[in-house]
């Protein structure tokens, strides 16, 4: 018996020594890369939205500040899926909190205010400061 564990001792340490390290690691870049392009589809999705009577406009903290609170302000009305807006704005939001301090990025602590209103004007949501 201990003629067959010393030699399976052996090997199970020779493939521990050379196992390959996982290349799944994402990179900064990459993590922008796919943060910016959530961004844009959900810029995307908020600017097909139109107000009229029968629509009404909103508005929803969007991205996050290393320092805290949002970057801005998405403003759109409820012509669109809002359940899948906000969904994929409150993603949005914890990825980019999540890249922030993964990578401890920096910015001004500012403070985004947000719109006091926002009214409709040729069908289109405009937030008013």
């Amino acid at each position: 018996m201990k003629k067959i564990i010393v030699p399976l001792f052996s090997v199970c340490l020779l493939f521990m020594a050379f196992q390959c390290e996982d290349n799944n690691t994402i990179t900064m870049e990459e993590e922008k890369e796919s943060l910016n392009v959530s961004k844009k589809i959900i810029e995307d999705l908020a600017n097909t939205s139109i107000c009229n009577e029968t629509t009404t406009c909103k508005f929803i903290a969007f991205g996050s500040k290393p320092c805290g609170g949002p970057w801005s302000y998405l403003t759109y009305s409820t012509s669109i899926d809002t359940d899948r807006l906000e969904g994929l704005v409150n993603e949005f939001n914890e990825k980019q909190a999540d890249f922030n301090q993964k990578w401890n990025i920096a910015s001004d602590c500012s403070f985004v205010t947000p719109p006091l209103s926002i009214e409709c004007k040729n069908n289109t949501c405009i937030p008013v400061y």
